[in-house]
Order: structure tokens, then sequence, then C-alpha cells
């Protein structure tokens, strides 16, 4: 039987439910799951059924919107105080992706523009469902001017999964690949397996198989070798959060991909929306990396690898600076250094 390539997706909107597609499960069994209260949404984004900051971004605004659509009160003031308790509640869900805040806020400001509560409530889901929609443009753009970017190079690297399905569509990292195989241009990309959780090696390789692109998995342990001996041209990543001057937290491993970049001389690029900077977080050093249980390490799919009283570290992201960075793809254009005037001259007018 001949396979139908596609796109995946991992979100769609109903009535009364965000329908996901686990994470957790892929690519052994694809699982669809129905969000359906604020906890459901919490622990979705907690456990990582569903991944990737716009996604999770996505995500937490139909949850908030949802969760304040079932507020039983008439009074705008308790609904407000309703709203702010469940927006923190979810705020704390994933404290590295700026994404989730931005969509938290985007709902926020509806508020200050509403006379009534069902005006309110009909707002905020009509906000979330735009948030949704947009991210499909914002990611086709990303895409197309990674194209531009990328040129003549098609053996390109990439880690953890910034595709289609850590987003509406698409994706930042993996979009030009998506959209080179609509297009028929053919990349050979090299997916990262990203330890601990192995985003890349469930995750990636399954989307762009699904899509019908070239892709090779490889152990993160293998990179340099890899962009020696297989001729890589270029390294692609998403991102978690920006600072204000380029630096950039994604998933750990990027940074050793970067400094491998440098010493190989060849270009190393950060895929991702505008949302996703923080100008608030001046350089790296002021954003938060979240730390996750010792079971990711010391475990692989339930079974113990590693001695039982062993110290464990476990950060999810690493912070790549600026100087590492050729530029940052988004959908307003490609940003350059100097990057704190670029980044501020594109994104510190929005």
């Amino acid at each position: 039987m001949t396979q139908t390539l596609t796109i995946p997706t991992s979100l769609e909107w109903h009535e009364d439910h965000l329908l996901i597609l686990n994470q957790q499960k892929l690519p052994n069994v694809v699982e669809y799951l129905k969000l359906r209260n604020l906890n459901e949404y919490y622990e979705a984004i907690v456990s990582l059924k569903v991944r990737g900051a716009p996604a999770i971004g996505i995500t937490a605004a139909y949850g908030l919107a949802q969760a304040a659509s079932l507020y039983e009160t008439e009074n705008l003031n308790e609904f407000i105080t309703l709203f702010k308790r469940d927006k923190k509640y979810l705020a704390d869900s994933r404290p590295t992706a700026v994404n989730l805040f931005w969509a938290l806020n985007r709902l926020d400001q509806v508020l200050e523009h509403v006379q009534t509560v069902n005006e309110a409530k009909t707002d905020l889901i009509h906000t979330a469902i735009q948030i949704h929609t947009e991210d499909e443009e914002v990611c086709r753009m990303i895409g197309e001017f990674a194209l531009t970017v990328l040129d003549d190079k098609r053996k390109v690297m990439t880690i953890c999964n910034a595709g289609s399905i850590a987003t509406s569509k698409y994706g930042t990292a993996l979009s030009p690949f998506h959209l080179g195989r609509e297009k028929g241009i053919g990349f050979q990309v090299f997916a990262c397996e990203t330890r601990p959780v192995l985003q890349g090696a469930r995750l990636t390789a399954w989307e762009l198989q699904q899509s019908g692109v070239d892709v090779t998995l490889i152990t993160d342990s293998m990179a340099a070798h890899t962009i020696k001996e297989k001729g890589v041209e270029a390294v692609i990543v998403g991102a978690d959060r920006i600072a204000a001057n380029g630096d950039t937290a994604n998933k750990i491993g990027t940074s050793m991909l970067a400094i491998l970049c440098s010493h190989y001389s060849i270009p190393f690029y950060v895929a991702a929306p505008s949302s996703t900077f923080d100008l608030d977080s001046k350089t790296g050093e002021d954003i938060p990396i979240e730390e996750r249980a010792r079971e990711e390490i010391t475990t692989i799919a339930g079974s113990i690898i590693a001695p039982e009283n062993v110290p464990v570290y476990n950060p999810a992201f690493d912070v790549t600076s600026n100087e590492l960075i050729a530029g940052i793809i988004t959908e307003k254009g490609v940003l350059y250094p100097d990057f704190e005037e670029s980044i501020g001259r594109a994104i510190g007018v929005i």
C-alpha cells in the first residue's frame, strides 16, 4: 500500500474541547486526547503530551478561554478574579517557554475592553482561535524566509522537534523542509535524537517521514562526526525564549551544536516567531531554565538504566550565546547581528 504523505498537525479546536495529538505515545501509537477542563490542559502541558513553544501557547490560550467560559458568575469583577487565578495556574506549567506567557497575556488584554461577562467569554474564545490561526501563517512565513537563507544548502542538521506538531502547522525550524517538499525542493535532514526525552527520535523523525522528507536519525553525541563526514552545510533549530540581545534558550544540546558550527565554519540558524522574543530578558542570564524529573535520565521507557542513588542534573534547556548565531529567522524576516539592534527594530515595535 502506498503511504499518503501529509504534514501532521497536533491541535484541533472543537466547541467544547481541544483535541491534541498525544506526543508521549509517538511514534508507536497515534493517539488523540480531548482536553475539557483546566487541570487536563495543565497536565497535558507539564507532561509533554503537548509541547513546542507555539503549541504550548495555543493550548494554554484555549485552556484559559474554555475555563473562563464555565465560570458561573455574571459579575465582571468576580469573573476577572477567577480568570487571574487560572491564568497564574497555567503560567506555572512551563517556566521557560515564553509563548505560554505571551498567549495568556494576550487573553488578559481582552478583559480591558469588555463590558459584560458574556462579552468576555465570547471574546476570549475568539482570541484563542485567532492565536491558533495566526500561528499557521507565521510558520509558513518563517519557512519561506528559511528557504531563502538556506539557498543551495541541502544537508541540514536539527535537534529536538520544532515542527508542525510543535505549532499549528509547518513548524519553525522544520518549516523549510515541509515547504520544500511541497515545492519540490529536497533536503537531507540529520535529526539529533535529543536525549533525555528523545523528541528528535520520537517526533522529528516521525513527522518528517509523514511529510515525505529525507531524514536520518543520529544520537546527539554523533553530531560532530556527522557534520564532518556527511558534509552538513547548516544547522537550524527552534527556540523557547530569545533574549533582547539574541541569546537563545532551546532544548538541551542546542548550544553544543552552535559551538560545533563555529568550529566547522557552517551557519547556525534559529527559527522562531516574534512571540518567542522576551525583551524583558536582556541576556540569556535572565532566562529561567526548567529542571525536570531525574527519571527522564535514569530510565528509558520505564526501564532503569542507572544506579538508583546516583545524583542527577536534568536541565531541559540551554542558552546559545548570540555570537554563535548566524541569523534568527522570524515571520518578519531574517534578523542578523548586531542582534540587539535588529531585534529592537523588528520586534520591539510589536
